[in-house]
C-alpha cells in the first residue's frame, strides 16, 4: 500500500498542521456540540492518571537511586515525545522517497517536521507549494533504532512514518525493510494507539470511539516506568506522606521495602513468588491473547503487578494445547500465529517474547527460575539489563553448583572457552529480532534431531559453522544417550553454516548470517569462507537478511569499509553479490563454487514473516 493511498492519507493529511482555518471549518460542519469538544483534545496521546497511577516523578522524591538507574535504561525511552534530546535521527534537510511520495525532513524552532510531496489532486491539507507539512510528534526506541509517529486526522491518532532511523548505521531506511518479512507483502499501516501502546507505555489506554474513529489516548507514562513493575502508586504515596506528617516514616529493610512483600501498598517483584514476578515481565515480554470484545480499548489491560496474568491476558503456549482449550479456536481463526512467532515445535522464535521461552524451561517448571534470576532493573547496565556476573556461568551455577568443578567433563571444552559458557549450549541465539539473533530464553539441551526437525539451527553448529550436521550428531551420540539420526547427504557432509545460509529459509539464513559475525563462531570455525558466503548473500530477496549479512561481513578486516547499501538499487546489489564468486573460488576451504551454486539455486523460498 502506498503511503499516499486513499486508504491511508485521510487519516493524517487533512489535519497535518491543525491550522486554525482548517480546524474552524471542521468544527463548523459538525452539528453535535459534544463532538466539537472531542476535537479540542491534545493532538498527541496524553500522560494522564488512569487507575491510581502517579508517574515516576512521584517516586523520585524518596527513591532517588532507583529512579536514577531506571532513568538511564532503555525501558524509560521506549516511547517519548519527539523533542530535543529524545530524537537521535538526522532531520537536517534530509530528502527521502517512498514509492511516489517524497519527504523532506527538517527541524525548525525545536519542532521536527516532515514535508510531504504528492499529487495536488489528492492533497487536501495545508500546502506550501506541492508540500504538506506534517509534525512528527512521538518516537519509539532509543537503543537500536527509532520509529517516528506523525499526527493523524482523528483526535490524537499517531500514524507510522514509513522510514526508520538505524542508530548505529546512522541511516534512514524504509520501515518495512527493518523486519524479516516477504517483500511481496504490502507495507503495514501502523497506528501507535492500537498496537505499540500495549507494551511501549505504562498503563496505556487507546480510548478509541469506534463510531467516530476518534482517539483520546492516554497513559500513565509513555515509556516503561516504575509503576509498570510495582503497580499504581497513588495509595502508597498518600500513605508515606501521611506518615511523614506524623513524624513516623517507615524504615526500609535490605530490599528497600518496609514489608517483605512490597512497598507498602505496592509490589516488590523480587519478594513475590517466581511465577508472579515473571508475569510482570511477561505482560510485555510474552506472546499473549485477548479477545476483541475485551474493554482494553477503553481502560487498557486490567492486569497489575502481583496479579495472575493468565486470568487477564493468557500466554500462548503451542506446546500446551491440551491445557489451553481456549487456544484451539484461536489458532483455527489465526493459524499464522504459529509460523509468525514460533518454531514448529513451539519454541518462540521472535524477540520480545522471552517469557514464552522461560515458561517452557525445565528450570522454571521444576525449579525457582524467574526473570530476576538473571536480570535486574536497578543493579545492571542498560544493555540487556543483566545483573552482576549474570553474563557468566554464575547465572547457571547459582542453582547447578555441582558443575562448578566439572566444567570440562560436562562441556567437553576448555574451561575458559566459549564452548564452556552454559548459555551457548543451553540458550543459543535462535530467536530473531531487531535485525539480529538473540538468545532463546528457553533452557534446552543441544539436539541435532530435535532442532533439525523444527527447522532450527542447533547450538553445536552455531559455533562450529564449518562442521556438518552429521558431525554434530555423531559427537552428541558419543557424549549422551542421543542416537544418530537419518540425514540427507548434504546434511552429513556440507558445513552447516553454508547449508543454512545458502539453502535455508529466510529465518535460518538470518540467524546463520548473524553468527558469521559472532566472535565465538569466527574463532571456532577457522577453515570457513565467511566473507565469500556473506558476500553471496548480499542479493538475498529479504532485506533483513541482506542487512545482517552486510554487518557480519564488516567483521572481516578486508571489508570493514565495504561500500554497500542493503536497500539500494537492486541491480547494484546483484552485481556486488556476483563479484563474490571469485572470492569463493580463490579461498582454500573445500567448498566448490558448484556446490554452493547448487545449494543457492535450491534455496527454501517459502514466505517468512516474523512479527517482532
Amino acid at each position: 500500500m502506498r503511503f499516499s493511498s486513499t486508504k491511508l492519507r485521510p487519516y493524517w493529511i487533512p489535519w497535518a498542521l491543525l491550522g486554525v482555518i482548517v480546524i474552524g471549518a471542521y468544527w463548523f460542519s459538525r452539528k453535535d456540540s459534544n463532538k466539537k469538544e472531542t476535537l479540542k483534545a491534545a493532538n498527541v496521546p496524553s500522560e494522564g492518571r488512569p487507575g491510581g497511577f502517579v508517574t515516576s516523578n512521584e517516586c523520585r522524591e524518596c527513591h532517588a537511586e532507583e529512579y536514577k538507574s531506571w532513568h538511564r535504561s532503555y525501558h524509560r525511552t521506549m516511547t517519548q515525545y519527539a523533542v530535543e534530546g529524545a530524537v537521535q535521527a538526522d532531520f537536517d534537510q534530509v530528502n527521502l522517497q517512498f514509492n511516489d511520495d517524497r519527504f523532506r525532513l527538517e527541524k525548525r524552532s525545536g519542532e521536527f517536521l516532515a514535508h510531504v510531496s504528492d499529487s495536488p489532486a489528492t492533497s487536501t491539507g495545508p500546502v506550501v507549494g506541492e508540500e504538506t507539512v506534517v509534525p512528527v510528534r512521538m518516537v519509539t526506541g532509543s537503543h537500536h533504532m527509532q520509529v517516528f509517529w506523525l499526527e493523524g486526522g482523528y483526535g490524537n491518532m499517531m500514524l507510522g512514518f514509513p522510514f526508520t532511523w538505524l542508530n548505529e548505521e546512522k541511516q534512514w531506511v524504509p520501515r518495512a525493510d527493518t523486519f524479516l518479512r516477504d517483500s511481496q507483502l504490502p507495507p503495514p499501516v501502523e497506528v501507535w494507539n492500537e498496537t505499540c501502546i500495549r507494551c511501549h507505555t505504562t498503563a496505556g489506554q487507546p480510548r478509541k470511539d469506534r463510531e467516530e474513529q476518534l482517539f483520546r489516548t492516554r497513559s500513565a507514562e509513555l515509556g516503561i516506568a516504575c509503576e509498570a513493575c510495582h503497580g499504581p502508586g497513588d495509595t502508597h504515596v498518600k500513605e508515606r506522606r501521611e506518615e511523614a506528617k506524623k513524624g513516623n516514616p517507615r524504615k526500609k529493610n535490605k530490599t528497600g521495602s518496609p514489608n517483605p512483600v512490597g512497598l507498602g501498598s505496592m509490589i516488590h517483584p523480587a519478594n513475590i513468588d517466581p511465577l508472579r514476578s515473571s508475569q510482570i515481565c511477561g505482560n510485555c515480554h510474552g506472546m499473549k491473547w485477548f479477545e476483541a470484545n475485551e474493554d482494553w480499548n477503553e481502560n487498557g489491560f486490567h492486569f497489575r503487578p502481583g496479579d495472575d496474568l493468565e486470568k487477564f491476558t493468557p500466554t500462548i503456549r503451542p506446546t500446551q494445547l491440551g491445557k489451553q482449550p481456549w487456544l484451539k479456536p484461536v489458532l483455527e481463526k489465526h493459524a499464522e500465529i504459529l509460523s509468525d512467532f514460533f518454531w514448529p515445535d513451539g519454541m518462540v522464535r521472535v524477540s520480545g517474547r522471552e517469557y514464552n521461552g522461560l515458561l517452557e524451561s525445565p528450570c522454571f517448571e521444576r525449579g525457582k527460575m524467574s526473570c530476576l534470576s538473571c536480570h535486574s532493573m536497578h543493579e545492571s547496565k542498560p544493555v540487556d539489563q543483566l545483573a552482576a556476573r549474570m553474563e557468566t556461568n554464575d547465572a547457571c551455577l547459582q542453582c547447578h553448583e555441582k558443575f562448578r568443578t566439572q566444567i570440562t567433563s560436562h562441556t567437553r571444552h576448555e574451561v575458559q572457552s566459549s564452548g564452556s559458557l552454559c548459555y551457548n549450549c543451553h540458550m543459543p541465539h535462535t530467536t530473531y529480532g531487531l535485525l539480529k539473533a538473540m538468545r532463546s530464553h528457553q533452557v534446552s539441551s543441544p539436539s541435532v534431531s530435535k532442532d533439525t526437525g523444527a527447522g532450527r539451527p542447533n547450538a553445536c553448529n552455531l559455533c562450529h559453522l564449518d562442521r556438518s550436521l552429521g558431525w554434530a550428531a555423531t559427537e552428541l551420540a558419543k557424549w549422551s544417550t542421543q542416537k544418530p539420526i537419518a540425514l540427507t547427504e548434504d546434511q552429513k557432509t556440507v558445513p552447516a553454516g553454508a547449508l543454512w545460509l545458502m539453502q535455508g529459509d529466510a529465518g535460518e539464513r538470518a540467524i546463520a548470517a548473524w553468527h558469521m559475525g559472532w566472535a565465538p563462531a569466527r574463532h571456532a570455525s577457522t577453515n570457513f569462507p565467511f566473507a565469500a558466503l556473506l558476500g553471496l548473500t548480499l542479493d538475498d530477496s529479504y532485506s533483513a537478511v541482506r542487512f545482517v549479512a552486510q554487518r557480519s561481513l564488516k567483521f572481516d578486516p578486508a571489508y570493514t569499509q565495504f561500500p554497500y547499501n542493503y536497500v539500494g538499487d537492486a541491480s547494484v546489489r546483484a552485481r556486488t553479490a556476483e563479484s563474490f564468486w571469485a572470492v569463493l573460488a580463490a579461498q582454500p576451504h573445500g567448498l566448490a563454487p558448484e556446490l554452493i551454486k547448487r545449494l543457492k539455486d535450491n534455496q527454501n523460498s517459502r514466505p517468512i514473516h516474523l512479527r517482532e
